[in-house]
C-alpha cells in the first residue's frame, strides 16, 4: 500500500512539475494566445453519432428562370447553410437557482440480558463476585445527525461570438464551431462554442440564438495573472485529492 502510494505522489509530482515548468517559462511575459487552427479539429466537432432521417431531394431551378425555390430572397439567401460558411452566436445566459435542505435525526437504543438458570441448572454460583447473573449485557447506543445546506446561484453571461460551419448531416442541419481570444494585458479571455443546429433557426440577419443550440458547448474562462491567482496552489490540489479525511 505504501509502494502504491508512494509511486502515485510521485506520478503526481512528475505530472505537476511538467505542467509548473512551461509556466515557469512564461515568467515576466504575457500569456500566449492559441494558434488559429482548422475549426473542424477543435475539440467537441468531431463526426455527430444521431439519427439521420432521409434528406428530402433538393429542388432545382427552373430552366429559363431567375428564381430559385432554395433560397428565401430574390437575390439569394444570405444565412450560412454550407461548410466554412460564418454566422453570429448571440450568448445570453441568465439562471438562478435557489435550493435550502435540512436534515435531522435522532435515535436510542438500550439493551439488557441476564443468565440465572441455563437447562435447569443453578448458575448464580457460577460466576464470581463481581458478577452479576441478572445482568450479563447492558448495551446501549445513542446515535443523532443534523445536517443541513443551502444553495443560491445566479449566473448572467452576455457575449457574441461569429462561428463557423464545420459540417452538413444528411438530414440538413448543421454542425457550428466558434472559438474566441481577447487579451487584456496578462489575462487572455476565452470564448469556445459549439453544437447543432437547423438552417430555418437561423435569423435573416445570420444571427442565431444560443437556446436554438442543440447539444451546445459553452465554455467561457480565461487563464493569466488573475486566473492564477484564484486557483489553489499544485501542493494544496495535491493534498486535497490524497487526504482521505
Amino acid at each position: 500500500m505504501i509502494r502504491k502510494l508512494t509511486a502515485i505522489i510521485a506520478l503526481s509530482l512528475a505530472v505537476q512539475a511538467c505542467s509548473a515548468a512551461g509556466r515557469i517559462a512564461q515568467v515576466g511575459q504575457t500569456p500566449p494566445m492559441s494558434p488559429i487552427a482548422n475549426p473542424a479539429a477543435l475539440a467537441g466537432t468531431g463526426p455527430s453519432q444521431i439519427p439521420m432521417p432521409m434528406r428530402a431531394p433538393e429542388i432545382r431551378q427552373a430552366t429559363n428562370s431567375l428564381w430559385s425555390s432554395n433560397t428565401s430572397s430574390f437575390f439569394g439567401d444570405p444565412r450560412a447553410s454550407r461548410v466554412g460558411d460564418l454566422l453570429t452566436v448571440n450568448i445570453n445566459i441568465s439562471d438562478s437557482a435557489q435550493l435550502q435542505n435540512s436534515t435531522s435525526r435522532s435515535r436510542t437504543s438500550a439493551e439488557e440480558a441476564g443468565m440465572e438458570q441455563f437447562f435447569g441448572a443453578d448458575l448464580t454460583g457460577f460466576f464470581n463476585d463481581s458478577i452479576n447473573p441478572a445482568s450479563l449485557a447492558d448495551l446501549s447506543s445513542t446515535s443523532s445527525t443534523d445536517g443541513s445546506g443551502a444553495v443560491n446561484r445566479t449566473e448572467s453571461v452576455s457575449l457574441t461570438v461569429a462561428a463557423i460551419v464545420t459540417q452538413v448531416l444528411p438530414n440538413g442541419l448543421l454542425v457550428l464551431n466558434g472559438s474566441q481570444e481577447v487579451r487584456v494585458n496578462n489575462e487572455v479571455r476565452e470564448l469556445l462554442i459549439s453544437g447543432i443546429i437547423r438552417p430555418e433557426d437561423i435569423s435573416s440577419g445570420n444571427t442565431i440564438e444560443h437556446t436554438k443550440i442543440a447539444e451546445a458547448r459553452i465554455s467561457y474562462g480565461g487563464r493569466g495573472h488573475i486566473s492564477d491567482m484564484q486557483r489553489p496552489r499544485y501542493g494544496q490540489e495535491l493534498y486535497d485529492l490524497l487526504m482521505p479525511f
